[in-house]
């Protein structure tokens, strides 16, 4: 299957409440479906980036400070505004943007729809956690997580001595470090060693080696 095509199948059911949250609600604030292409082809774009999630959120926020500097109309920032808004509430807890492509690629589609159907009564989101949870579930269930096992992190946050690793994109963890936290710099990748695991396989501790 190539990037381009949207299969039903690889979106989990809280996913699929996000999309159709986001078609519901672009679609009650009368944005251009068109505009949403647009997104969605600049992130098919970058896909390939190693930071293609971050860029394209960052692209979205450049189009609502930018908008009116680059020529668009009034009404057209809105459609940035909107779009930048809901992305960023619905979107901001899945970190692979295969997965982002997927669910963007079925709103614009989903939208259409929505628009002919009629009047949309009151939209309930998923929750942030959830599709935290969803999405740390997936990584659990596509990982054999062992004690002793030695994995990549990235370091998301230092607070004096306490420690935020992140692990494949989805995993965090806030350790105690007091002697090693004034060794890291956010941002910084390192190796951490799982110590224990939790009852349902996923990761409780590490510890940088």
């Amino acid at each position: 299957m190539t990037i381009v095509e949207f299969t039903s199948e690889t979106l989990t059911d809280v996913q699929w409440e996000i999309t159709h949250a986001i078609a519901q609600t672009l679609v009650k604030e009368n944005t251009d479906v068109n505009e949403l292409g647009k997104t969605v082809a600049y992130l098919r774009a970058s896909i390939h980036q190693p930071d293609a999630t971050s860029r394209f959120f960052k692209y979205l926020k450049t189009l609502v400070s930018n908008g009116r500097q680059i020529g668009h109309s009034g009404r057209t920032t809105d459609y940035h505004r909107s779009i930048d808004k809901v992305c960023s509430d619905y979107l901001k807890g899945v970190q692979d943007a295969y997965t982002i492509l997927q669910i963007l690629g079925w709103v614009s589609r989903l939208m259409r729809y929505y628009k002919d159907a009629g009047p949309i009564g009151e939209i309930q989101p998923p929750s942030v956690e959830s599709v935290r949870q969803a999405e740390i579930a997936k990584v659990v269930t596509t990982h054999d997580f062992a004690v002793g096992q030695i994995l990549e992190a990235t370091v998301t946050a230092i607070k004096g001595n306490k420690v935020t690793y992140e692990i494949l994109g989805t995993v965090k963890l806030t350790e105690k470090e007091p002697k090693k936290a004034h060794l890291f710099t956010e941002g910084q990748k390192v190796k951490v060693e799982i110590l224990d695991l939790k009852e349902d396989g996923s990761i409780k501790k590490v510890i940088p080696i």
